[in-house]
């Protein structure tokens, strides 16, 4: 995993090749003492941008989708992007979840939590939304320690 800044004299703005690009003008992590803010990481692969699982129609609709793949995607990318900031995946206090789908991906994706984060004991919050910026069906938003 490369760590890079996006300005030399601001060491505290973090982007790495270890979870997808961002898709705007937005670091991956930002270091505030000894706080860190993670943006919001989707399940996007970083060698190649695709969301696991997913099928779309030619219009780009959502045929099928795997939650516990993208759940299993999503937690790899906080992991890279908290490990190129200097902090680690035990160092969370904080995680907001966003599901696309509440009623069906909650039970998969909160067992599969619950195996990620048994000794973590972050604080939770899990929040359905309409959709995502891509169609990934999980994102999380992250403060961690550092």
């Amino acid at each position: 995993m490369k760590e890079t800044t996006n300005d030399q004299q601001n060491k505290d703005i973090i982007n790495t090749t270890g979870a997808a690009a961002p898709l705007g003008a937005y670091p991956h992590a930002r270091k505030v003492g000894n706080l860190l803010f993670l943006s919001g990481i989707g399940s996007r692969q970083a060698i190649d941008n695709k969301i696991p699982g997913l099928i779309l129609d030619e219009n780009g609709q959502i045929i099928k989708y795997d939650i516990e793949a993208e759940c299993h995607s999503v937690f790899a990318n906080v992991k890279a992007v908290l490990e190129a900031s200097g902090s680690s995946w035990d160092k969370m206090v904080d995680v907001t979840v966003f599901l696309t789908n509440m009623k069906t991906d909650f039970p998969i994706y909160n067992k599969i939590y619950g195996e990620y984060f048994k000794n973590v004991e972050a604080c939770r919050t899990t929040v359905e939304v309409k959709s995502l910026p891509t169609p990934i069906a999980i994102e999380l938003k992250v403060i961690a320690i550092i």
